[in-house]
């Protein structure tokens, strides 16, 4: 009887052990359903990241925090909306003087120029003052249309070539009183960094969405090797429709258009992107662009120049540059799907066809664009 007491009371002991063992490490352990969705706000918009791997709620939670690391870091440096902002500190910094930079800001500002130059300056990240004299930033100012002179002297010191950059030494220096915004590529930035973080954790199927920048790898189900897809949406106010569902593999999109963020006076409505050559929101009939790159930085800064470029001027750009690239283009009350030779070498003829897409060409000629077979 006393050995049997002595066993059960061990025994007892034993299960007790366990179970609280188990219920000290059960929530961390468990086993999450795939795929895995995490989501939050961050720069005034929302991001949700999609993951397909198996994970655990532990490793869940691990990434979480990581992204909202990332997430943080990069509004820190390059909001203009906070007054500890870095990019806030170099737009006070004194003319002329060299100021060092985190890495981040410095790759940010040297893919800017690239693409400043290359645009001929349709992407101009020094038109911040032009932005909120538009009531687009963050000097919160009425909705309304700007006088002549107001807008004459902001556009007199817009330029890209008011900011210097030393690569070497991570230094950049203002040479004129210029406002640097970086709205049209910090998004794009911070979609790479959560990517590069990912990666860096092991994570093989994802699908980042910041704000509608969007990067992806592998697949949306492994098992299946399916592969994510992504809608492009009609350019209509209070409508989202996707007019094209495209596989994505390993890549990244950013769209610009200007449906969604204007203002209206007397009836006319006012585009919030704005051209940096003459300081007026653009007024043309391209609707939407899409820029599919392996770096959302690339594919979000090209998307803006070229939205204020246009759907001519800014294919023949595309064409030049060999972008890969979608444009949505109003004619009437429909809309016209236009692409770069680079789309259709990606995505294939097949879905080009399929999807009723015109491919432009550039014209050897006169360097126009023309759409053909």
């Amino acid at each position: 009887m006393m050995r049997e007491k002595r066993f059960l009371w061990r025994y007892g002991l034993w299960l007790v052990v366990l179970l609280i063992g188990l219920a000290g490490c059960s929530e961390t352990d468990r086993p999450l359903e795939s795929p895995v969705k995490l989501e939050g706000n961050i720069f005034g918009t929302f991001y949700q990241v999609t993951m397909a791997d198996r994970l655990t709620q532990g490793e869940a939670d691990e990434i979480e925090a990581g992204i909202k690391t990332e997430l943080e870091s990069v509004d820190k440096s390059m909001s203009t909306y906070r007054d500890d902002a870095e990019l806030m500190a170099f737009n006070q910094a004194p003319l002329g003087e060299w100021q060092p930079l985190s890495d981040g800001l410095i790759d940010v500002l040297a893919i800017s120029q690239s693409i400043a130059e290359a645009s001929d300056g349709a992407f101009d990240i020094t038109i911040g003052d032009l932005v909120n004299l538009w009531s687009f930033g963050p000097e919160a100012r009425p909705e309304e249309v700007p006088s002549d002179q107001e807008l004459n002297e902001r556009l007199a010191r817009v330029g890209y070539d008011a900011i210097d950059l030393d690569l070497q030494s991570l230094e950049a220096r203002r040479t004129r009183d210029v406002f640097v915004d970086l709205s049209a590529i910090a998004k794009g930035h911070a979609t790479d960094r959560v990517a590069a973080y990912l990666d860096q954790q092991g994570i093989e199927n994802y699908l980042v969405n910041l704000g509608g920048d969007l990067m992806t790898r592998g697949y949306r189900d492994e098992d299946e090797q399916t592969a994510w897809r992504v809608g492009i949406e009609v350019p209509e106010d209070g409508e989202q429709r996707a007019q094209h569902v495209l596989p994505l593999d390993s890549i990244s999109v950013a769209t610009s258009g200007d449906y969604r963020h204007y203002f209206e006076v007397d009836g006319q409505r006012y585009s919030h992107t704005i051209d940096p050559r003459n300081g007026q929101p653009i007024t043309h009939d391209l609707a939407s662009v899409s820029v599919f790159h392996p770096s959302n930085a690339w594919a979000d800064g090209w998307a803006t120049a070229l939205t204020v470029a246009g759907d001519e001027e800014g294919m023949a750009i595309a064409v030049e540059q060999n972008l890969n690239v979608l444009m949505l283009v109003r004619e009437g009350d429909e809309w016209q799907s236009v692409a770069s030779p680079a789309f259709a070498e990606h995505f294939g003829e097949e879905l080009v066809e399929s999807s009723a897409i015109e491919i432009a060409s550039a014209r050897a000629d006169d360097g126009e664009t023309a759409t053909g077979d």
